[in-house]
């Protein structure tokens, strides 16, 4: 299986790339978000789909293989199980995975037998490896992705100079059985009282990762840039998008 091109970070492409694979361009689109300053924030129509985070990845590598291991051994708080999240087995696609992890885990329309809508539909009762093993195989979405890697305002890196990922965060349902600790302190109905959670959706790591209470999914994932990502590194090269309502 060939290497892909990395998609730039451009609200343009990424809308491409969604519409020719399915995406009701009526139901949503991707922009940019400006930058983490509350007056720019503010500047995003809510409520927000999902977003998409392009950050160094060479200084954050160890870091997040750390924090996979530590979840694996102590354990962490459950994804609820409606989450769709593919494991990323090309190289290259890390742009795209994103994409599709955004469009799967929002209420956006897909048009019927479009390219997008028949593989998340194969990909229901599939591992999580085989779904992106399923991505690699497609030749509809592989040529769709080919067809726009080469479109943006840069030109596209060489592999060995690839040193940015994506990851995207989502809102989810709390899985079943959960209670917030507000509810579990009180008489509260826990059932009524039970938050909905941000996930962060990478397929390059062991699994969705919980983030926490999702109050509002814009300023939750600022914070969480700033204080998981921005705070340990050195580097200026973070980009955001927001999936939304078309403006």
């Amino acid at each position: 299986m060939s290497d892909w091109i990395p998609l730039e970070c451009n609200p343009e492409v990424f809308n491409k790339w969604a519409n020719k694979a399915g995406l009701v361009s009526s139901s949503a689109q991707f922009y940019d978000i400006y930058g983490l300053d509350p007056e720019l924030l503010s500047m995003v129509p809510r409520p927000v789909k999902a977003v998409v985070l392009v950050f160094p990845y060479g200084e954050a590598r160890d870091r997040r293989r750390a924090e996979d291991e530590r979840i694996a051994k102590e354990g962490g708080p459950n994804v609820d199980e409606t989450v769709f999240w593919a494991k990323q087995t090309v190289p290259g696609a890390c742009g795209t995975m994103a994409l599709i992890h955004g469009l799967a885990n929002s209420d956006v329309t897909l048009a019927p037998e479009s390219p997008l809508r028949k593989f998340i539909d194969e990909c229901k009762d599939k591992s999580s490896f085989d779904r992106g093993k399923h991505l690699g195989n497609s030749p509809l979405l592989r040529d769709i992705h080919a067809s726009l890697a080469r479109e943006g305002q840069s030109a596209p890196p060489l592999r060995d100079n690839v040193d940015q990922a994506y990851t995207c965060f989502v809102v989810a349902p709390s899985p079943p059985g959960a209670v917030s600790e507000a509810a579990s302190n009180s008489d509260a109905d826990a059932t009524n009282s039970t938050p909905q959670r941000i996930v962060e959706l990478d397929g390059t790591r062991a699994g969705p990762v919980d983030r926490g209470v999702c109050t509002d999914l814009v300023d939750d994932v600022a914070r969480i840039v700033k204080e998981d990502f921005i705070k340990n590194s050195n580097s200026v090269k973070f980009s955001l998008m927001y999936l939304g309502q078309p403006m």
